[in-house]
């Protein structure tokens, strides 16, 4: 079987004679300290030859635990599972986390995974994690069934960032604070979204500002307002500087779902249907409701100053 491989289910993959290094976990934004973890994977499968792999989970163990109030997720598993296969694992399963798989107990739950990986060598997780029923497994349980079993327990230390925790709930925090750079900080690299250019109501352009509409629903929305961005895509893979505005469009429309656009700071090489992804490098300023298209159009001019300023252009 060619790697890399993005599944849903360990009966997906025909598995070469190969040892295999899996990490698990949330891993939700694939931040730093998840890096820490999912690089020790990798290192260790180059060194004995053999596979790296994540195991990671859709929905959100809240969703089912708590379905009042689940965590409001930084991407959804698609893209989780893009950048892990871009950072060079060589699979990820984005397993079901339901009811079943929830009632599985703490010291069943190694063996549950090996009867699925038969080559599991090592497993890679961090030192906060909890499996099992109840969350009932810390890291000293799996370590004495790893002994039991045979697969070695790799466990990472919490990552600090000036002092604190770094961590998908402050991630969270920061997004919705508008806290561009601090949250990228955290990320390793820029925020992103991605989607397919769609047809808007081609406002912008009548004003002089032509946007590239997104479709783009996150579970956890940054605050609404006017980023300074880059946008790439296979037409302009090094990205270009872009000025952005993620909201409910107050002056123009007051729509009840928030919509991303962004224009372009020089000539747009994009059109529409294509695939392309928005990096948030800077919060400019909150939305705003204006007195009307003239107003908008001066503040958007404005921000596009502003974005220019902030790429240096």
């Amino acid at each position: 079987m060619n790697f890399p491989q993005q599944i849903s289910s360990f009966d997906q993959i025909v598995w070469p004679v190969r040892p295999v290094h899996l990490a698990i976990g949330m891993f939700d934004g694939v931040h730093r300290g998840h890096r820490t973890v999912t690089g020790a994977a990798q290192r260790a499968a180059r060194a004995s030859e053999g596979l790296s792999g994540v195991l990671t989970f859709w929905p959100h163990p809240s969703a089912l635990l708590r379905p009042a109030e689940p965590t409001r997720l930084l991407q959804d598993g698609a893209a989780k599972s893009r950048m892990l296969l871009a950072m060079g694992i060589d699979f990820v399963v984005t397993y079901p986390f339901d009811q079943p798989f929830a009632a599985v107990k703490a010291e069943d739950f190694l063996p549950w995974l090996r009867s699925r990986v038969p080559h599991l060598a090592a497993v890679y997780v961090g030192d906060n994690f909890r499996f099992g029923c109840g969350r009932k497994g810390d890291l000293a349980a799996l370590e004495a069934s790893g002994r039991d079993y045979g697969v070695a327990v790799f466990h990472a230390p919490r990552l600090a960032h000036e002092g604190e925790v770094i961590s998908s709930t402050r991630i969270r925090a920061m997004l919705v604070a508008g806290e561009m750079a601090g949250a990228n900080r955290l990320l390793g690299e820029p925020y992103t979204a991605a989607g397919p250019v769609t047809a808007g109501k081609r406002l912008g352009r009548t004003i002089g500002f032509p946007t590239l509409n997104i479709p783009w629903t996150p579970s956890l929305a940054p605050r609404f307002g006017v980023y300074a961005v880059s946008v790439s895509g296979e037409k302009a893979p090094l990205g270009l500087p872009a000025v952005a505005n993620f909201g409910l469009r107050p002056t123009v429309e007051n729509s009840l779902v928030p919509r991303l656009e962004a224009h372009i700071l020089g000539p747009c090489p994009f059109v529409e249907g294509d695939q392309i992804s928005v990096a948030w490098h800077h919060f400019l300023r909150p939305e705003l409701k204006f007195s009307g298209v003239a107003e908008l159009r001066g503040t958007i001019e404005s921000d596009r100053l502003a974005a220019l300023r902030h790429f240096g252009l």
